[in-house]
């Protein structure tokens, strides 16, 4: 078996569906850049707002109302604060376990389909270029099977079949390039909410602690 006459075979398919495929890893990554953005709007922000309302409800022990207001949190730390408060009453070390416990999964809601952004980004370059290279090796090998070579028509043919596979390459850049941008933007938004969501559970289980450490 020739296995260069069946890469060939495959070249012979041509560049175009690699043009495809990078059109539809685009439109996905649109979809959910979108879908990230409106989600990391919804919560951005709210952690710390029910840091200051939260802690005035621990500070006079009103924990029904404290219940009140971080059943209705969409916030990670609004959710992780829930479950301490609901454990409350079996001490200091079930709370530090419950926040320790749900942070990595709050990390993992907020990073949901963030991987696909990352791997479109540093992958999309390298399918245009594969785009790129069959292109150039379907050029070459028509003008092989026409018997064009020496005559006006080589460079002719030459240009145009590269002019065309560069295409390819560029498509990929462009897909690459938002991803990427967007990957960091957000990464940057996951590290941030975590950061209002630490600031929120730490308050609240020092408010719980010290109101435990009082019943005792």
């Amino acid at each position: 078996m020739n296995l260069t006459e069946k890469f060939l075979q495959l070249a012979a398919v041509g560049s175009e569906w690699i043009l495809w495929l990078l059109i539809v890893l685009s439109l996905i990554s649109v979809g959910v850049m979108f879908e990230r953005w409106i989600f990391y709007r919804n919560l951005r922000g709210k952690d710390t707002a029910l840091l200051r309302t939260l802690h005035e409800s621990l500070v006079e022990r009103d924990h029904a109302k404290a219940d009140r207001l971080l059943k209705v949190s969409t916030a990670p730390g609004g959710r992780i604060a829930a479950a301490m408060l609901d454990n409350r009453s079996r001490g200091v070390k079930a709370m530090t376990a419950i926040q320790a416990a749900l942070r990595p999964a709050e990390k993992l809601r907020l990073e949901r389909n963030l991987a696909y952004l990352g791997t479109v980004g540093a992958n999309a370059p390298f399918i245009g270029l594969l785009g790129t290279v069959l292109g150039i090796i379907t050029t070459f090998r028509q003008l092989e099977q026409g018997g064009t070579m020496g005559t006006a028509e080589y460079s002719k043919a030459v240009m145009g079949g590269i002019y065309e596979a560069l295409v390819a390459t560029a498509v990929g850049l462009l897909v690459a390039i938002p991803a990427v941008i967007a990957y960091n933007y957000f990464q940057r938004l996951v590290k941030l909410l975590l950061g209002e969501a630490d600031g929120l559970t730490n308050m609240v289980q020092a408010l719980l602690t010290d109101d435990t450490d009082r019943r005792d």
